[in-house]
């Protein structure tokens, strides 16, 4: 009766050890005196032989991996001091494996290489400007893709590379910034120039308009002005044909009233004078 307990209990123990189960988050790989002879396991219950394999398992989840900035060079020659940050996870993990014997800090160290030299070689091909505020997007899906690339040999898919802030060494900042103001204050006097163009052309044009008008104004007055005297003269001309006495008298009444007008006024005449006619006669005769 003992040793039948003690033998299932031995039965037990041999089942129990001969059983690994696989969660939905891990990926495993079976080993046999040291060698992979399986890695392709979905979640559940699996078997091994016990003593002779044994069962690695790596986490599935996406992991972050956070690096220390780094200093680069720009295609100008400038230092920029970057620091960034990638999303990654195993997707083979018997290549990951082999790759990084199943060390963290070796598989951190790998990708991290990865990762640098992908981001020395985008910024090496771009200026400060554009690192900083113009291609920052596309700089960031290069990366993503530059290092995805060198990962995979580690068994490793790279989600996502993201610069977290690039600063510039003390010694670059005030020479950045500097050449930064001059170029604004360029562009700035360009769009002055351009407006001060354009609106000495506008005051040209209006000049222009302005005369053109004027000279238009001045022939239309000019041109009823003179048919204006032509009928002021016809209708004199009609009245004074109709009583050319009459007419001669009104016109000299005018004449002594402009001359007589003011108490200095003095007139040197013959007294024989066609001027004063009506003085001598109603009728104008001398």
């Amino acid at each position: 009766m003992g040793f039948f307990f003690i033998g299932a209990i031995l039965l037990i123990g041999v089942l129990a050890s001969s059983l690994f189960v696989v969660n939905q988050w891990e990926m495993a790989i079976k080993l046999q005196f040291g060698k992979i002879v399986d890695s392709e396991y979905t979640p559940g219950l699996h078997f091994k032989i016990p003593l002779i394999q044994n069962v690695k398992k790596f986490d599935g989840r996406i992991q972050t991996m956070n690096s220390n900035p780094e200093r680069f060079l720009t295609i100008e020659k400038k230092d920029v001091i970057v620091d960034a940050y990638a999303k990654w996870r195993i997707t083979n993990a018997a290549q990951y494996f082999r790759s990084t014997g199943d060390n963290v800090a070796t598989a951190t160290r790998l990708l991290t290489e990865r990762i640098t030299t992908s981001l020395r070689d985008e910024f090496g091909k771009r200026t400060i400007q554009e690192v900083i505020s113009g291609e920052r997007a596309e700089i960031m899906a290069l990366l993503t893709k530059d290092a995805d690339e060198k990962a995979s040999e580690l068994g490793i898919e790279v989600l996502d590379v993201r610069v977290k802030q690039i600063d510039l060494p003390t010694e670059v900042s005030q020479s950045v910034y500097d050449r930064m103001r001059a170029e604004r204050e360029r562009v700035a006097a360009d769009l002055r120039a351009q407006g001060a163009e354009a609106g000495e052309k506008i005051r040209a044009d209006a000049d222009a308009q302005r005369v053109v008008i004027l000279a238009n104004a001045y022939k239309g007055s000019e041109e009823i002005r003179g048919e204006g005297d032509g009928l002021s003269a016809e209708i004199y001309a009609n009245a004074f044909r109709k009583n050319a006495e009459f007419y001669a008298f009104y016109r000299s009444l005018n004449a002594y009233g402009k001359t007589f007008n003011n108490d200095g006024n003095m007139m040197v005449l013959d007294p024989d004078s066609e001027f004063f006619r009506y003085f001598k006669s109603a009728e104008g005769k001398k």
